[in-house]
């Protein structure tokens, strides 16, 4: 997947994966009561950030990486009719191994 947008510094771009569409005891989940996932993949990452020494600090999350964020976390954009997040690295709260 590739988008034609760098995020700046300490931003990355991730796009959310698929909801569940079923519990795990097989119940169907409509659509209006479908939470927005807190998992997605992250598609383009900034440079890092320059620290107080000047020294260039890059980020730890790398492109391809899953990764989960906070339910409200980052900013909604549309590139070429696909939706992507894009956040700050500090929003990431893990990195799915």
């Amino acid at each position: 997947m590739s988008i034609n947008l760098t995020p700046l510094y300490d931003k990355i771009i991730v796009k959310r994966l698929e909801a569940e569409t079923k519990t795990a005891g097989g119940i169907i989940i409509p659509d209006s009561a479908k939470e927005k996932p807190i998992e997605g993949k992250v598609v383009a990452i900034g440079d890092g950030i320059t620290d107080s020494n000047g020294k260039k600090v890059p980020l730890t999350v790398k492109v391809g990486d899953t990764v989960l964020f906070a339910k409200w976390g980052g900013t909604e954009i549309k590139v070429n009719s696909e939706e992507y997040l894009i956040m700050k690295e500090s929003d990431v709260l893990a990195i799915k191994k």
